[in-house]
């Protein structure tokens, strides 16, 4: 039985392909995803492409994948996907219909909070990333978590990891000053200050490979839930618009602030499951690193850009909140499948 058998996948051995290829299309969730699917198994042919989202809501995993699956063909592409797809108009009408439905859905979620001018933004970051009262996957992992639990886990956070800081790079370009030079601090740590054997999502992939699981790109996108992918479409979303790059600050910031206190429980977790020193070093390396990247992210980054360019202070605490809001609904959706003993993994339809 292979490590992906394991998990009860049906993708590539650990061994099958090295973590910088492109994984193959998944599979199809539903009408929307099995259209999407069909039309880029061919080369682009200028057809408009019409994808309904209508009565999708935040979880819809068939939703979430297809606009996943357009944000990738940014990232890494798809075995067997002509790449003229990335920049494929008709491509882009769809994938703005799936952003205006998603864009709605974060509205409804997440209540803008009201921030009182750039000078109260730092504040107002501290008090909406200090609330540690919902559903606690770092404690349940820390103390009470069985191995498959952690493999679990890991199969959800791999989703992101394996392209950790990626989808906030992307707002490089987009600043100046100040702001530009604290974002390229925090995205030069997480690419290992250039050593490849140090950035982050490799780090990630050491611990995938310590738990048995297949440490290639996109391996378990099969496996996920659409709340695992609405975690990642919001970085992408943000991240590929300019018009939200203050989002896309707010976000990373909340993320580094969220970061160095789950990252020590769930190194603890793993080590109380047998976890060696190189497992665990990911989970270790964060809560070193995002100790001095909160500080950074909070003001050099978010309070500096407000500053900077006042109007975008409202849109820094929201691309906050949704940040804090997407990781309480996937934590309350791993565990109540947990508590009642349940897989927190689905399968496509």
């Amino acid at each position: 039985m292979t490590a992906v058998d394991a998990i009860g996948g049906h993708g590539r051995t650990v061994q099958d392909t090295p973590g910088g290829l492109s994984p193959g299309l998944p599979a199809p969730r539903g009408p929307v995803t099995a259209l999407l699917f069909r039309r880029l198994a061919a080369p682009p042919d200028g057809r408009a492409l019409h994808l309904d989202v209508t009565g999708a809501d935040l979880g819809d995993g068939d939703f979430q994948l297809a606009l996943f699956t357009c944000y990738e063909l940014h990232y890494r592409g798809f075995s067997g996907v002509d790449e003229r797809w990335e920049w494929e108009p008709s491509l882009l009408a769809a994938r703005a219909v799936l952003e205006r439905h998603f864009e709605k859905l974060l509205a409804r979620a997440v209540p803008r909070p009201r921030v009182n001018g750039p000078g109260d933004v730092r504040r107002t970051l501290v008090a909406l990333t200090a609330d540690d009262s919902g559903p606690s996957v770092s404690r349940f992992l820390a103390q009470r978590a069985g191995r498959e639990h952690f493999r679990e886990f890991v199969v959800h956070r791999s989703i992101y990891h394996l392209k950790e800081a990626d989808p906030h790079t992307w707002a490089i370009p987009r600043l100046a000053g100040g702001p530009k030079a604290a974002l390229v601090e925090i995205q030069a740590d997480e690419y290992g200050g250039g050593r490849a054997e140090r950035m982050h999502s490799e780090l990630f992939r050491a611990t995938m490979r310590g738990l048995g699981l297949d440490d290639s790109y996109g391996a378990y996108l099969d496996h996920v839930p659409g709340v695992t992918l609405a975690i990642s479409n919001a970085m992408s979303l943000f991240g590929l618009h300019r018009r939200l790059r203050g989002a896309l600050a707010g976000h990373l910031a909340a993320l580094e602030m969220t970061s160095s206190l789950p990252n020590r429980r769930y190194a603890r977790g793993l080590r109380r499951l047998g976890g060696d020193a190189v497992s665990t070093r990911f989970y270790d390396e964060h809560v070193q690193a995002d100790a001095v990247h909160e500080q950074v992210a909070a003001h050099d980054l978010c309070a500096v850009l407000a500053a900077d360019e006042p109007h975008l202070a409202g849109d820094i605490v929201f691309g906050a909140a949704c940040a804090v809001e997407l990781e309480r609904l996937w934590a309350a959706y791993v565990m109540a499948r947990w508590e009642r003993g349940d897989s927190s993994l689905s399968r496509p339809s």
